[in-house]
């Protein structure tokens, strides 16, 4: 009987231990007891919760049990050897199944915490990125209205270079028409210049 009892408290032992180190059974054992909270799990499991739950009632029981029971006269409890071993060993036990309970709790919320801490860092992250898309867009928006802007500015100064060039032309043609003009003039000059010239060597004669 005794055997079983240490057998039982190194179990526990190990439960703790695997608990307190991070190990890869540690996140099977917390989803194990979590499902034996809850009653989710297999029968074996839903028994084994059941015989833990009996197991921490009986030490209870068994501690006030003996201590009744070994009460005397005077009021102080004096226990023999026997009695001493069981009440360590229920001590013992009760206090390894609680420990065991608090451990599961503590890892239990530890590892909500971080859950909800990275879906906190995941929701920042995607509003940095919305905050910095909506200034992006506000860049686009505004180099769209930048290069609307030129474009209408280049449209202004290619219509300014078609009239200019227009103008360039009208003012060639009558260049042209001028030095013709101009052409003429002279030739007629010189015609007069002769027919002058003539009639004055004539007169001479």
């Amino acid at each position: 009987m005794i055997e079983v009892l240490f057998l039982l408290i190194f179990w526990e032992a190990v439960v703790i231990v695997i608990l307190l180190f991070k190990t890869p059974f540690r996140k099977l054992l917390i989803l194990t007891l979590d499902r034996l909270k809850r009653a989710r799990g297999p029968l074996v499991l839903n028994t084994a919760a059941a015989s833990l739950v009996a197991l921490l009632l009986s030490g209870v029981y068994g501690i006030i049990n003996i201590q009744k029971r070994q009460i005397h006269d005077d009021g102080h409890v004096h226990l023999n050897p026997t009695d001493q071993l069981l009440m360590a060993n229920h001590l013992l036990q009760t206090t390894l199944i609680v420990i065991i309970d608090r451990l599961h709790h503590c890892m239990r919320e530890l590892r909500i915490r971080r859950k909800n801490l990275v879906v906190m860092k995941r929701l920042e992250a995607t509003k940095a990125l919305e905050e910095e898309r909506d200034k992006l867009k506000v860049e686009i928006i505004q180099l769209e209205s930048d290069l609307n802007s030129k474009a209408k500015d280049v449209d202004v100064a290619e219509a300014n270079v078609t009239a200019l060039r227009k103008q360039f032309q009208g003012f060639l043609l009558e260049y042209q028409r001028v030095l013709e003009e101009n052409h003429n003039l002279r030739k007629k000059l010189q015609v007069l210049d002769r027919r002058l010239s003539h009639s004055v060597s004539k007169k001479n004669m």
